[in-house]
Parts: structure tokens; sequence; C-alpha cells
């Protein structure tokens, strides 16, 4: 069985344990990968130091290259990349070519940054001192980034943390998620194919200790995290001297108003909270629908629910695959059986074949439960009726996360009150909240994350501005 190794100063290495990566949808045993300890992230640190030094001072357009020739190293590549990604975290086939083009177009437009111009001069004649004198600001890179991602997007969120720091001139330490091993190191190995300097890109998975040490090291510079909000924001405050990201969780709302497209919004209900089984943080979880058009929408999502193809990700027509691993399965079974207890209606799915857990539509959720209230990750979707814009706005700002909300209307005056009004990081009108372009700001309010991420806002993240000012006379 092929065991795959930590990539450190651009060489695979033997770490200090194996793990085995194992195919959700079936437990097949994919290959085994090395686990790094302290001794390992530390030498990946210096490692990372130390390339740092060179990195930094390289031409704009020789990291503009390398990014461009990783873009392309990942087209040449995608049906394989595709391929690990399927098996390994069980995403749809669909899903994850969709993935493998998003992180290639990541690249490119990370290139796009070292192409547009890179400072700027502010006025200082407005004060008479600033007369005979030109204020310049340039951005400038932080140093050794770490980056932390899981494993549900581990081609795609990786690349909005490696792209945008590369740019900048930073070097990146990446520590991917036990469960996307064998993605992970895919992705750096096809960076440092395209002619990655040693160093410049580190590759350790290890345990949260491990990180968390990392976390703390004051040779890591910044800190750019995707993953748990319990985790996320235990590791803001250990870095609370250096800059910090956070992507976090949260349970989506779709908004569906009686102008709506109903053949649309139907479609799009389903793909948004059924898609890769429901495990990306901005899936749709709640389903709010005006009382005139609620019965009519919860037959015919009853129906789709039913209707949406589930089951082995290597299937073109698979919309829900697998859950990661049983314990994720365990837990989405649980709220469910726990709301229907409370009184709650499953209206459609509910049922379980190994990791696959059918999609699954809720109506009725009693307040305070885990589906209510929580991030449930899975296929589930809850059905809930609202009377009025201000009802509809007030259930959506209940929830104590907020990355994106979706309000399916043509009605452009009740879109602009959900965007003036609703505390999220983005509200997407006409289509579903799972939405997302790379070169959008993106990130959430509350227990959702902080700063943002996309590859401008990832560039400044990772970037601290610097002034010049010169007297001329």
């Amino acid at each position: 069985m092929t065991v795959y190794g930590l990539i450190v100063h651009g060489e695979e290495v033997e770490g200090s344990v194996k793990a085995a990566a194992r195919a959700p949808y079936d437990g097949r045993v994919l290959g085994e990968a090395w686990l790094g300890a302290w001794a390992d992230m530390d030498r990946a640190i210096g490692s990372s130091v130390r390339a740092y030094s060179d990195w930094k001072r390289t031409a704009r357009r020789d990291r503009a290259t390398l990014l461009r020739r990783v873009a392309q190293g990942v087209r040449d590549q995608a049906e394989d990349l595709a391929f690990v990604l399927t098996h390994e975290v069980g995403k749809p086939v669909t899903w994850s070519r969709g993935e493998v083009a998003r992180t290639a177009l990541t690249f490119d437009l990370a290139a796009d940054l070292l192409t547009a111009p890179s400072g700027e001069v502010l006025p200082t004649d407005f004060d008479p001192r600033g007369d005979g004198h030109r204020c310049t600001v340039e951005r400038f890179p932080v140093g050794p980034v770490l980056a932390i991602t899981p494993y549900n997007w581990p081609y795609n969120l990786a690349a909005h943390k490696i792209a945008p720091a590369l740019a900048a001139g930073n070097t990146v330490l990446l520590k991917p998620s036990k469960a996307a091993l064998l993605s992970s190191r895919a992705l750096v190995r096809a960076i440092h194919d395209a002619g990655c300097p040693p160093g410049v890109l580190n590759l350790v998975p290890c345990d949260p200790e491990t990180a968390e040490k990392a976390v703390q090291d004051p040779r890591v510079r910044c800190v750019s995290f995707t993953g748990s909000d319990v985790v996320g924001w235990r590791l803001k405050k250990l870095a609370s001297e250096k800059p910090v990201t956070l992507e976090l969780g949260g349970d989506a709302s779709a908004v569906v108003f009686p102008d709506a497209d109903l053949d649309w919004t139907l479609g799009r209900l389903v793909a948004g909270g059924f898609g890769y089984a429901g495990q990306i943080c901005i899936s749709i979880q709640h389903v709010r629908v005006h009382r005139e058009v609620y019965d009519e929408v919860r037959d015919r999502l009853t129906s789709g629910t039913r209707a949406c193809p589930a089951g082995d990700p290597a299937l073109d027509e698979t919309v829900c695959g697998p859950m990661i691993d049983g314990e994720a399965a365990d837990r989405v079974e649980a709220w469910v059986d726990s709301a229907r207890g409370g009184g709650a209606t499953v209206l459609a799915g509910g049922r379980r074949e190994g990791n696959v857990l059918k999609p699954t539509l809720v109506s009725d959720v009693p307040p305070g439960t885990e589906l209510a209230c929580k991030e449930v990750f899975g296929p589930v979707l809850t059905l809930t009726p609202f009377e009025s814009v201000d009802e509809a706005v007030a259930q959506v700002d209940g929830s104590s996360y907020g990355i994106h909300c979706g309000v399916f209307t043509k009605d452009l005056t009740v879109a602009e009150r959900f965007y003036q009004e609703v505390d999220t990081g983005g509200v997407v009108v006409g289509d579903y909240p799972t939405l997302r372009f790379d070169n959008m700001p993106y990130g959430g309010v509350k227990k959702s994350g902080f700063g943002r991420e996309g590859v401008r806002s990832g560039y400044e993240s990772m970037t601290v501005p610097k002034v010049l000012l010169t007297r001329l006379v």
C-alpha cells in the first residue's frame, strides 16, 4: 500500500505516525499518509522562515508565472484530482470537477492581482505642512502563514489561502484535515510540480495539539483557519498578537416569497440543501416560505427531496453522497430524531444506508433543538412559514451564525430590505445562499467568522500597508 509523506522544503519525508485514508462511501482504505509531530512541524516552520527571505523579494512577474503554471497544472490533472476528491471525501464527482475548475481559477485570479497597480499615492497638500511631500502606500507580506483547512473543499479552500499568500510574497505552512490527506497532498504536489521553490509551501498534517503549538509560535506571522466555530475562536485567542482570519460554520436560510419563480427556486433548494450531503458551510439549512405559497412549496419540495439522487459519489447523477464518516452520520441522524421526538414532522427522508443519509425535509422543528439552532452540516432542510418581510428578517437574524442568506423574490425593495437589515456576510438575491464566486469577499459575522477571504480580500489579510513619505523639495 502506498504511504504518502509530509512535504517539507520540497521533499517528501516521513512523519511520526501513519493514518489510513478511507473512502466514506464504502470504507475502502485508499492509502496511508504520515502525520507530523512537533519535531516535524518545527522543521517545517524553519523551512518556511528560510524560504521567506528569498520569496518576498521575488519579482511580481515570477510569482505570477508560478501561479499561472499551478492553474494550468491543475487543469491538466483535472480528472485525476477529481477522482481523488470523490473517493477520499465522498464528494459527488460532478461537484469534484467543479471544485477542481474553481481551484485553477483561484490561482489565476491571484496571478491577476500581480498585474494590477500595486500602490497608492495619497494627497498631502490638503495640509500646508504637506506641500512638497509625496505619500505612497504599498502592501507588504507579513511572513510565514499557517493555513488550516477542512476536509470538505480541500483544493479550493486551500487555494484561497495559498494563492493570495504566495502572490503577496508570503510562504505557507499547510495543515490539512486528517480526512483529506490524499487530496491535500495531491494539490501541494501539483504546486511543487509547477516550480514552487523549496520551503515556500510546506505540508504538515498533524494532531490538534501540534497545530495549536504552531499557531502560538512567533515565527508564524499569520493564521488563516477554516473549520468549526469552537476550534476557530479558540485559535484566535491563542494567536491574539497576530493576524487571524476565521471562516467558520453557518446555517444558511433561503427565503421564498410569492413572486418567486418556483420552478427555478425548488431546484435550487434541493441542490443547495442536499448537494455534497449538505457538508458546506453555506448549504441551505432553513427554508423560510411566505404563507401564501407555503403549502405549494411544502408539497413540491417534499417530492423534490424524495427524488434527489443519493448514494455512490462516483456516479454522475449523484447529488447527495455520503457523510464524511460514521460519527458525522450518527450526529445528524440523532438531531433529526431529537426534533421528531419534540414534535417535528419528517416530510421526506430520515433514512440511512451506511454513511449515506437520505435527503431529509423536516417541518415544525421545535425552537431550541439542535436542528433549529445549530449547524447541521448534513443533508437536512427545515421548513418554516412566515407572514411578512419583518417576520422573515427576524427569523433569519435569530440565528447565531451569519455567512450568506438567499432571497427568492423579484421585488427589489424586498431584496434591499434584506441587504440592509439582515446580519450576514452576504445576501444572494434570486439564487441559493450556497453560491459563491472566488473573486468576491467571503466570510461571516457572529459565530460564523472573523475577516474575509476571496482572492483580493485574502491578499489584503496576509499583507500590511506601509507608508513612504518623501520630502521632494
